[in-house]
């Protein structure tokens, strides 16, 4: 499987859908399905049953998967592309518009 251009705990802004435009911290990555969760983003209504967890049950917010194409990488506060290269015998994530190393 390939490596994914978006990790969790980067900034991301969403570039198609209901949440066109904003900006959010990846919560979490599915490389399997190529979904991520973003903090605040693509928010559902789900009713929960009474549970211990839970004792009252009712109806709550939680943020759903949204598919990585529909999400672009924040570098510098402009969204870029993500490319990967070679530099010290590291494979790096860098910044397109930029020419900048991620991480």
């Amino acid at each position: 499987m390939a490596t994914l251009k978006i990790k969790k705990g980067d900034t991301v802004k969403i570039i198609a859908g209901k949440d066109k435009g904003t900006e959010g911290k990846v919560v979490s990555v599915d490389a399997k399905s190529n979904k991520v969760v973003v903090e605040g983003v693509n928010m559902v209504t789900k009713h929960t049953k009474p549970s211990a967890a839970n004792q009252n049950g009712g109806i709550i917010q939680k943020e759903a998967p949204i598919d990585l194409s529909n999400v672009m990488y924040v570098h510098k506060g402009q969204a870029t592309r993500v490319g990967f290269k070679v530099e010290g015998g590291k494979k790096v994530r860098f910044a397109k518009s930029t020419g900048d190393v991620i991480d």
